[in-house]
This record gives C-alpha cells, sequence and structure tokens, in this order.
C-alpha cells in the first residue's frame, strides 16, 4: 500500500481531506492543552492565595505565642533545620540551638517582641514561600530604663510532609537607632 492510500484510508479520504483532518485534530489537541493548562494555573493561584493565607494565620499565631512567652509554642514554628540570623549575632542553626536562643531571650529583663507580616509570596510549586514585615523588640536598657527598637525581617516556610508550614530561615535587623 503506497503511503498516499495509507493515509486517505486513515483520515477516510483524499489526501487533502486528510490534511484538513489532521490540522483540526492538532488545533483540538492544542485546545484541550491550552484548557488544562489554564485550569492548572487556576488550581495553582487558588492554592497559593491559601497557602498565603495559612502562613499570615501562623505568623499571627507566631506573634502571639512569642507576646505570652511561651517558649514551646514559639518554637514549635520552625523547621527541625530551621536557622536564625539576628541582628549582631551568628547564626542560631537547628531547633536544639533555636530553643536556647528562645528561652535566653525571654530571661532578658523587660524583654518582649512582636511583629506583623506584611506580605506573603508563595512559589507557584506551593511548597516555599518568603514573608516580609515588620517587629518591635523592647527590653530593659541601663539603669532598667526601657528600650524599644522597631526592626524589618524576612521568613522562608516550607511545607513540610503533611502540609504543614514550617519556617526554615527567619533573618531580620533594625530600622532606626533604639529608643530611649
Amino acid at each position: 500500500m503506497a503511503p498516499d492510500e495509507s493515509m486517505q484510508r486513515t483520515f477516510g479520504g483524499t489526501p487533502r481531506r486528510a490534511a484538513m483532518s489532521s490540522h483540526r485534530l492538532m488545533n483540538r489537541l492544542f485546545a484541550a492543552v491550552a484548557g488544562l493548562l489554564a485550569c492548572i494555573g487556576c488550581a495553582t493561584s487558588g492554592s497559593t492565595s491559601d497557602a498565603a493565607s495559612q502562613i499570615l494565620r501562623l505568623d499571627t499565631e507566631w506573634s502571639q505565642a512569642a507576646q505570652r512567652r511561651d517558649a514551646d509554642r514559639v518554637v514549635s514554628f520552625w523547621a527541625d533545620d530551621a536557622t536564625v540570623f539576628p541582628p549582631g549575632s551568628p547564626p542560631v542553626i537547628g531547633k536544639s540551638a533555636i530553643r536556647e536562643f528562645v528561652a535566653k531571650s525571654f530571661q532578658t529583663p523587660g524583654f518582649s517582641i512582636s511583629w506583623k507580616t506584611t506580605s506573603v509570596v508563595v512559589s507557584r510549586s506551593g511548597d516555599f514561600a518568603y514573608a516580609t514585615g515588620t517587629n518591635r523588640v523592647t527590653f530593659s536598657g541601663a539603669e532598667g530604663k526601657q528600650v524599644a527598637m522597631d526592626g524589618k525581617g524576612g521568613t522562608v516556610w516550607r511545607r513540610e510532609p503533611g502540609g504543614v508550614w514550617k519556617c526554615v530561615i527567619d533573618i531580620w535587623n533594625d530600622v532606626s537607632p533604639p529608643s530611649r
């Protein structure tokens, strides 16, 4: 059987009709793939929006736990392999070291910390996100006078197995000299 005959039989007619049918088939396939990609984009967009909302909620709970000085709850928001980058200090690596850092901070006279996350961006894959915001740290300075330091910070979040979000990178610094 000649190639033209095969084409005619496959598409039920002349070579021109076969070419037209092939063109229609490709258009339909393209439309189906485009539709599928659009649906995936919608699903991803919705899930990233949901993830950003989850992270904002978790971050608010985290700040509230810090204000209550609940060290166990505060530490629970970090992943086991998290790294904290406090201003003017070496990195604090791993949950055990972070637990010590938090406990020591809470022992500082007059210490308090609060923060407000203002932006969360979630990766397209939905497994990482970063957040930025502002914070305020207070402590007793010289002669017991309260010192307040306003800052800015960034966190990186990772979706763990089971869909739980944990902070893996936490860094902040001061925006101004301490107010006295």
